[in-house]
C-alpha cells in the first residue's frame, strides 16, 4: 500500500521533528517546508495527499498560501494549524475550504486524528461518487436514445457536465475514462439531432434560442426594468467553465436566471457573435449591412463592426436610453473601464466583450507551455479558474456589484478538445478553420461531417454558386492532406471551435443581481 504523502509548511519546522518521527513510524511520508512560496513550488512539482499549514508565517502567511494552493489544486486537503483563535481568522480559513483547523500547541495524536479524519472523508466521498455514477451510468446511456427535443438535449448535457465535474475530483481515472466514452457517444447522437433539425430551425420552425434571437428573447426583457445593466460576453466560455467560475461570484452576486441557448453554425466568433449583436443571421447581415460583413476569404478582421450592429439592433428594438460597447483585448482597456464604470450608470446597456478565454484557447496551438498546461478539459477548467480569479474581469464585476449593476453574463460559442483528424482536400479559396470548411471544391470524409450544400438554408452567405460548408462532428478536426502528419500532431488535443458538438453549441446565459 502506498504511503500517505504529507507536506508540512511551518517556519519553525525544525521544532517539529518529534511529530515527524511519530507520523513516519505510522506509515506517513513527510516533506518539511519553511515558507509559503516554497510550498507552492513543491505542490506544482510533486503529488501530496494532504498539507499541514501554519497560519502565522513571514512572507506569504497561511491564509495567502491557502488561497494560492486552492487556485493550483482546489481539491487538495489542507489542515490549518495556528496560534490565533480570533474568529475572523477561523471563518476566513473555513471559507477557503480547509479540511480541518487545529490550535497550537498540538500534540502528535491530535495531528494523527485530524489526518485520519480528513483522508477518510476524502476516500468516502470518492467511493460514494464512484458508486453514484455507476448507478447513474446505465440510466444516462439508455436515456440518450430517447432524446427528442432541444430541451431534452439541454437537460442531458447538463447532467453530463455535472458528472464530469464530480468525477474529476477522483484520483482513480477509470470512471472518468468511462465517462469520456459516454460523452463521445452523446456527441455522435447530438450530431444526428442537429443534422435532422437545424435547417428547420433556421427556416423558422420552433426550436432553441439561437445566436441571432437571444438578444431580443433574453437581453431585451432585462433592459425594460431601468436598472443599469452590464452585458459581459466572455468569448469561448463553455458551460462547464461557467460552473467552475460561479463560486467566485457568489460573494458579490446572486444568480437570478440561468438559461442556455444554441450557438449557430459555424460555432465561431465571426458568425455567432456578429449574429448575437445584430439579431440577424450571417446571411441577413451580409444582405442588409454588406459594409459590415466579411466572408472567410476576405481580408481583414471579421468582427470589427459589433458596435454598429448592436446599435442598429437596439434602435430597431426601440431602446431609447444610451448604450455603450467595449471590447477588451488589453489590460489597460479593462482598467480604464473599471475606473470609469460609474460614468455608465445611467446607460440602458453597457456591453463588454472579453477576449481572454479566446486568447487562452488559441494560444494552446501556439505555445508549448500552454500545451503542457492544458492537455484536457480538467486542466482547461483549472486554467480558466486561475485566470478569472486573478483577472481584471473579476475586479470589474466586483465594482459593478458595489455600484448596483445588474449583470448579464454570456458567451458566443464553446470549444471542444479535438482528438480525431479528418482528411480534407481543398483549393486556395477553402477556409482554414479546423472545425468547419467553406469553399467550392472540398473533398472530405462523409462520416465525419454535417454538410450544407445550400448555405442559405443554414442562414449563411455564399461567395459563389457552388460554395458549400462542412462542419466537423464530435471531436474531429480537419487537416489538409498536404503535410497531413505534421498538422495531425500539431493540433491534436487542442481546443477548437466551429463544428457540431454539445460543448460548442449549448452555451450559458446568466442574469446576476448584485448582493
Amino acid at each position: 500500500m502506498d504511503r500517505i504523502k504529507i507536506l508540512w509548511v511551518d517556519d519553525e519546522v525544525e521544532m517539529l521533528k518529534p511529530h515527524f518521527l511519530f507520523l513516519e513510524e505510522r506509515g506517513y511520508d513527510l516533506t518539511p517546508c519553511t515558507n509559503g512560496q516554497d510550498a507552492l513550488d513543491l505542490i506544482i512539482d510533486k503529488l501530496f495527499d494532504v498539507i499541514l499549514l501554519d497560519e502565522n508565517m513571514p512572507g506569504l502567511n497561511g491564509l495567502e498560501t491557502l488561497d494560492e494552493i486552492k487556485s493550483i489544486q482546489p481539491r487538495l486537503p489542507v489542515i490549518m494549524i495556528t496560534k490565533n483563535e480570533e474568529e475572523h481568522i477561523m471563518e476566513e480559513a473555513i471559507g477557503s475550504k480547509i479540511s480541518d483547523y487545529l490550535i497550537k500547541p498540538v500534540n502528535p495524536h491530535q495531528i494523527l486524528l485530524s489526518l485520519k479524519k480528513t483522508l477518510n472523508i476524502k476516500n468516502l466521498v470518492a467511493e460514494k461518487t464512484t458508486q453514484n455514477y455507476q448507478q447513474e451510468f446505465s440510466k444516462i446511456s439508455q436515456s440518450l436514445f430517447d432524446l427528442e427535443t432541444y430541451e431534452d438535449w439541454i437537460d442531458y448535457f447538463k447532467k453530463l457536465m455535472f458528472w464530469e465535474l464530480e468525477l474529476e475530483t477522483l484520483d482513480d481515472n477509470s470512471m472518468f475514462e468511462i465517462f469520456e466514452t459516454q460523452m463521445k457517444e452523446a456527441n455522435m447522437q447530438f450530431a444526428k439531432f442537429i443534422s435532422s433539425n437545424y435547417e428547420k430551425w433556421m427556416e423558422g420552425s420552433e426550436g432553441p434560442p439561437l445566436s441571432h434571437s437571444v438578444f431580443k428573447k433574453y437581453v431585451l426583457p432585462e433592459l425594460r426594468e431601468h436598472q443599469p445593466t452590464l452585458l459581459i460576453m466572455i468569448d469561448n466560455l463553455r458551460y462547464d467553465q461557467w460552473k467552475t467560475i460561479l463560486p467566485e461570484l457568489n460573494s458579490n452576486f446572486s444568480v437570478d436566471k440561468e438559461y442556455t441557448y444554441f450557438s449557430i453554425l459555424p460555432t465561431t466568433t465571426q458568425y455567432a457573435r456578429n449574429s448575437f449583436f445584430s439579431g440577424l443571421t450571417p446571411l441577413d447581415i451580409e444582405k442588409k449591412y454588406p459594409q459590415w460583413w466579411k466572408n472567410d476569404s476576405d481580408e481583414g478582421g471579421k468582427n470589427l463592426f459589433e458596435k454598429e450592429l448592436l446599435m442598429e439592433q437596439c434602435d430597431k428594438l426601440d431602446l431609447k436610453r444610451p448604450i455603450s460597447y467595449h471590447k477588451i483585448t488589453k489590460l489597460e482597456q479593462s482598467n480604464q473601464l473599471i475606473k470609469n464604470l460609474q460614468n455608465h450608470f445611467n446607460e440602458g446597456l453597457t456591453a463588454v466583450v472579453y477576449n481572454f478565454v479566446d486568447m487562452i484557447s488559441h494560444a494552446k496551438t501556439e505555445m508549448e507551455v500552454i500545451k503542457e498546461l492544458v492537455p484536457d478539459n480538467k486542466a482547461y477548467r483549472s486554467l480558466t479558474l486561475s485566470w478569472f480569479k486573478n483577472s481584471s474581469l473579476k475586479k470589474l464585476l466586483r465594482k459593478a456589484s458595489k455600484l448596483g449593476f445588474k449583470v448579464i453574463l454570456t458567451t458566443d460559442h464553446g470549444t471542444i478538445n479535438v482528438g480525431h483528424p479528418s482528411a480534407v482536400i481543398g483549393n486556395k479559396e477553402t477556409s482554414v478553420n479546423l472545425r468547419y470548411k467553406t469553399g467550392k471544391s472540398i473533398t472530405y470524409e462523409t462520416k465525419d461531417v454535417i454538410k450544407c450544400i445550400d448555405p442559405q438554408s443554414f442562414g449563411l452567405p455564399s461567395t459563389s454558386i457552388n460554395n458549400h460548408y462542412i462542419f466537423a462532428k464530435g471531436d474531429h478536426y480537419f487537416v489538409f492532406k498536404n503535410n497531413y502528419n505534421k498538422y495531425v500532431n500539431y493540433f491534436k488535443n487542442t481546443f477548437q471551435h466551429g463544428g457540431v458538438s454539445l460543448e460548442e453549441m449549448i452555451i450559458p446565459f446568466i442574469v446576476l443581481n448584485p448582493r
